[in-house]
């Protein structure tokens, strides 16, 4: 191989690597995007889809805990025994999706914020807007979608 086919091959190395580097770096700026609202707040999409679907059984979600559905865009909480909350579990800053419900709190992996379970007010940022409520129909030990 001359030099110059060298410096050819190498070059188109460089391209490539160059090229991958910056595909990571764009789809990691897009992974928690979302539309943001007239006050640059993460606008929430309500789960729509699935309504008046059973979620679970009450004994399924923990009492000071809870339980998050990522097909619905839904957490269920159980912040006091018998009340049933739901919130979008589109975290409100970035819209990732929030992971789980410890400790009386809804957390979101990607950067850290979190949330009341009972009210869905922010108790630890970045975010700055609570998750919206979602609305739900617990009829007798069934949790749906209302």
């Amino acid at each position: 191989m001359s030099a110059s086919q060298e410096r050819q091959v190498h070059f188109g190395r460089r391209t490539v690597v160059a090229a991958v580097g910056a595909a990571g770096v764009a789809a990691a700026l897009t992974a928690c995007g979302g539309s943001k609202d007239d006050k640059g707040a993460e606008a929430a999409e309500p789960a729509g889809k699935g309504e008046g679907e059973t979620l679970a059984r009450t004994a399924d979600i923990p009492e000071g805990g809870g339980v998050v559905f990522a097909d619905q865009g839904v957490v269920v909480t159980q912040p006091t025994a018998g009340a049933f909350k739901a919130f979008s579990s589109k975290c409100t800053h970035q819209g990732c999706a929030v992971k789980g419900v410890t400790e009386g709190a809804i957390t979101c992996p990607c950067h850290g914020s979190t949330f009341d379970a009972a009210t869905g007010e922010v108790t630890a940022g970045p975010a700055t807007q609570p998750l919206p409520e979602m609305r739900i129909q617990v009829t007798g030990d069934s949790i749906a979608l209302a």
